[in-house]
């Protein structure tokens, strides 16, 4: 690619820090769980960003330093190997600087992610096998002249986890709480750069607060931890957004403190029950750091701890309608909900609704019991 016009670069930097600017950050929402007094859940609600999910943060950072490494010009064509919600945040982002943008994902990504796509002016690109998206992004950003933004590789070192990040964020809403400092932050690994910024940061700043991967069966992540020479795994998730087939270059194991593997089924109980409980549509890797999060939990009432905990509400719900919320679409693939669905309706204390499919539309109001809120 030729070196891109730098009053074009320079204005299109302008356009996204006008973008930010124009961002309200998002609300942390504290949840009082009666069954676990002393102990308090608060989950970083990252679906209010303008493109619905945590990764409208990370897509922005990748088009600044995509920009600011001469990588992006104003005729360039953007590829993306994502998931999906990366790409929905990317697609936005290209729309803003009128770019073209491609995005490569596996086949089995939810119609609705690929709708928001295309809704943002991007295009999609499916590829059979998971861990073919790599290699196909690269060879379609090669035929186009484009730039391959690969959020794999440079999630962890395009963010800043230094300022204006999620965990800076996070402790600066947790300052007047009465648990100032939370005990845990809980979260998952895709890209591994929200982990890696959250745990930089913690430690960036002297705090006492440990760091929870909470990652799917399938995912090579928690094996990883466990073995530092297991780098690859075969194993197929339906969470989306989260776990990997590799290690990828963003994941730094050494910031994390603990790592639970969590079942898909666990992931998709927890995501339509706290749908529920909370009054707010969760996807299925908010269910993942919701059920890791409530088994720290669990062990801290065990042990007459008291404190905080914070994890994130990554994505909504409405994404996996056609999937994780359709019972049809969970029979064919043998998932069985109910086993989990009952053990988090006993530790959360919410009425059995078994019968309930659980859809994320209509979202009923609160139980009683669940109060959602300072």
């Amino acid at each position: 690619m030729t070196p891109p016009c730098r009053e074009w670069v320079n204005a299109s930097i302008r356009r996204i820090e006008m973008e930010r600017t124009r961002c309200a950050e998002t609300h942390l929402l504290k949840v009082e769980l009666p069954s676990m007094p002393g102990l308090t859940l608060y989950l970083k609600d990252e679906t209010t960003h303008l493109t619905g999910s945590l990764k409208h943060r990370l897509a922005r950072s990748l088009f600044l330093y995509a920009l600011c490494n001469g990588r992006i010009g104003p005729n360039s064509t953007v590829v993306e190997a994502s998931s999906g919600s990366t790409a929905v945040s990317e697609a936005y982002f290209a729309r803003l600087l009128g770019l073209r943008f491609i995005a490569v994902m596996p086949s089995t990504t939810t119609a609705e992610k690929q709708a928001e796509i295309v809704a943002n002016g991007g295009e999609v690109h499916l590829v059979d096998e998971p861990g073919e998206i790599y290699a196909a992004a690269i060879r379609i950003a090669d035929g186009t002249g484009g730039c391959y933004l690969d959020q794999f590789t440079f999630a962890e070192r395009a963010v800043d986890w230094r300022v204006d990040n999620i965990a800076q964020s996070i402790f600066h809403q947790m300052s007047e709480e009465e648990h100032r400092v939370p005990t845990w932050v809980v979260c998952g690994a895709g890209t591994g750069g929200t982990a890696a910024t959250i745990g930089r940061y913690i430690r960036y700043r002297g705090l006492a607060t440990r760091l929870c991967l909470a990652d799917p069966v399938e995912s090579v992540y928690h094996r990883h931890m466990a073995d530092r020479n297991v780098r690859t795994w075969r194993g197929r998730s339906v969470i989306e957004g989260i776990g990997r087939p590799q290690v990828e270059a963003s994941f730094v194991a050494d910031l994390i403190e603990r790592t639970i593997a969590v079942p898909d089924a666990a992931s998709i109980a927890a995501a339509r029950v706290m749908s529920r409980f909370i009054g707010r549509s969760c996807g299925g890797s908010t269910g993942t750091n919701l059920w890791a999060s409530l088994l720290i939990m669990q062990e801290m009432a065990a042990a007459g701890e008291r404190g905080a905990l914070v994890t994130i509400l990554c994505d909504s719900g409405e994404r996996y309608r056609s999937t994780l919320f359709e019972d049809t679409w969970l029979a064919k693939r043998k998932l069985s909900c109910a086993p989990y669905q009952r053990q988090l309706e006993a530790m959360l204390a919410v009425p059995d609704v078994s019968s309930d499919p659980a859809r994320p539309e209509p979202i009923q109001a609160s139980p009683p019991r669940a109060r959602v809120g300072g």
